[in-house]
């Protein structure tokens, strides 16, 4: 059976356009942190963390050079329709991190974010 899979940028990285500094991604620290709030309902996911240079391979694989922004979820063939925010081929992605989070909520269990 096929599972959602996550894709989050791995921490701290480097950008040449800023020598001598190190980065994270606040988008994926912060889905990580709900990840790692709740062990047991991550494990329904396919979690893959990718470094930052681009071409983001795995991505572009999957997606086309046009979707290596991150974090990405690319849903399962039994998601709903609804909660996919892109397409490319037969493949349904979400590529925003609030609908990530409604995504990882409506179909894993985990809870809401407080408004």
């Amino acid at each position: 059976m096929l599972r959602d899979h996550l894709y989050l940028l791995a921490p701290d990285f480097t950008d040449p356009a800023f020598p001598g500094r190190r980065f994270y991604c606040w988008h994926c620290a912060l889905i990580e942190g709900v990840l790692a709030g709740f062990p047991a309902l991550a494990g329904r996911l396919d979690v893959t963390r990718l470094p930052w240079p681009h071409p983001r391979q795995a991505l572009v694989d999957r997606l086309g050079e046009g979707h290596q922004s991150l974090p990405l979820l690319i849903l399962a063939p039994d998601a709903p329709d609804g909660l996919a925010t892109g397409r490319h081929g037969d493949l349904r992605f979400v590529d925003d991190k609030d609908a990530i989070l409604r995504a990882l909520h409506a179909r894993h269990g985990f809870p809401e974010p407080h408004p």
